[in-house]
């Protein structure tokens, strides 16, 4: 073998030897870990303050819930024990203090509901005061409730329609959701009677789910509420339902931080999550039946 074919051969093994380099550091780095990098902020609190007052109860029985934000990889919940809460009812005087269980919650057993009083809420914590603010909206029966297998996106399958008179000469706001089977969350919807005051106002609710498996079939349940809210709940679930429906969409616009009716009277920056409703609701679980087609 003369020394030019031994030059050519040895650049090959050489560029042969490159490759399997390259390619081996190719394969061993999709082992490598990758550390995302997740902004941080100190903990703000978090209150889930829902006074609602179901029809046909006393209403006496209402739980506040109290925790702490956490890092976004951390599943468990940071419970907040200590705090001051308490509810005044504004129109009477009436001050009702909750009781901390010590496990975040915080309970009353003689909370009185009163239709169209208007209910403070004052949380102490940290040496910092959050107040907020709602009247205790009213909420009208559901008339009926209706299934059918035509309407919605898919005429093959069940849906239904709740039925209800809106009262006149009035401005009102609807919040409904529907929970059906063994769905992890409901179907929220938010109503204005902008269109339909004094008439009857409907809401037609059908499974999201493209699976055939959350097809609803004849014996399916749906657990349904419809509350009566404030012009401004209803502004604030308006924003987080659209929010929510666009959660992994290239093209929706970039949802913002969403900001409830809490005050900090000593830090406004230090504001807290949430919301504080004082609602009344109906409830109604329906049954799905065998449609002759």
């Amino acid at each position: 073998m003369n020394s030019r074919i031994k030059k050519i051969i040895n650049k090959l093994r050489s560029k042969a030897a490159v490759t399997i380099i390259l390619l081996s550091s190719v394969v061993f780095s999709c082992t490598d870990v990758v550390d995302v990098a997740v902004p941080t902020e100190a903990s703000r609190l978090v209150i889930e303050a829902s006074l609602d007052w179901e029809k046909g109860t006393s209403g006496n029985d209402q739980t506040i819930k109290l925790s702490l934000t956490t890092p976004f990889f951390d599943t468990a919940l940071d419970p907040v024990v200590g705090a001051s809460v308490s509810v005044e009812n504004v129109t009477n005087g009436e001050v009702y203090v909750f009781e901390d269980q010590q496990d975040g919650r915080y309970t009353i057993s003689d909370f009185e509901p009163i239709i169209n009083n208007v209910y403070n809420l004052e949380i102490i914590y940290n040496d910092e005061t959050y107040i907020a603010q709602e009247t205790l909206i009213p909420v009208p029966e559901i008339n009926r409730i209706e299934q059918s297998r035509i309407g919605g996106s898919d005429e093959e399958e069940l849906d239904l329609t709740i039925y209800f008179d809106d009262p006149e000469n009035e401005t009102n706001f609807y919040y409904a959701t529907f929970l059906e089977g063994d769905d992890l969350f409901p179907l929220r919807v938010v109503v204005s009677d902008e269109f339909t005051n004094g008439n009857e106002v409907s809401i037609f609710y059908e499974e999201n789910e493209a699976d055939a498996e959350d097809e609803i079939l004849p014996g399916d349940m749906v657990d349904i509420n419809l509350y009566g809210i404030s012009e401004l709940y209803y502004d604030f679930l308006h924003i987080l339902i659209e929010q929510s429906d666009n959660v992994g969409d290239p093209f929706a616009t970039i949802p913002t931080r969403l900001r409830g009716n809490f005050i900090n009277l000593q830090n406004p920056d230090n504001y807290a999550f949430g919301f504080f409703r004082v609602t009344e609701v109906v409830n109604q679980v329906y049954t799905f039946v065998e449609q002759e087609n």
